[in-house]
């Protein structure tokens, strides 16, 4: 392999390394600092000042919510993907729908078992 065979993935890298260091940057540039600063340590909303208390404590069930929400946006992640290329395995000859319904089958249980054990209940 020659060397401009990697340089599409060294390019990437580079602009990766770029916005990390970019990013860091001005969080250290803009981020509040080590004297306390007014201004910059009140919440800001619409610019009416915050009332109550400004970091508040949420519910480990919404943390949970959330969690099963990125588990089944996975679901997408991998479907979507096999919807596309399904007609060029059906071309070939080979069948991927044994596969795929094992994992539709996977997440319908795992979906069963949450609703079961009231994990989508937000009261209890």
């Amino acid at each position: 392999m020659s060397a401009s065979a990697y340089l599409p993935f060294l390019i990437q890298a580079g602009l990766a390394a770029a916005i990390t260091g970019g990013v860091i940057g001005a969080s250290h540039f803009f981020g509040q600092r080590f004297k306390p600063n007014k201004i910059k340590d009140t919440a800001y909303e619409c610019g009416v000042p915050a009332e109550g208390l400004v970091h508040t404590r949420f519910s480990v069930k919404f943390y949970l919510t959330a969690l099963l929400f990125m588990l089944f946006d996975l679901e997408v992640v991998i479907l979507i993907p096999w919807t596309f290329i399904y007609r060029e395995f059906l071309a070939s000859g080979i069948s991927i729908l044994g596969p795929i319904f094992f994992f539709i089958g996977v997440l319908v249980l795992g979906l069963v078992y949450e609703v079961k054990k009231g994990a989508l209940q937000w009261e209890k």
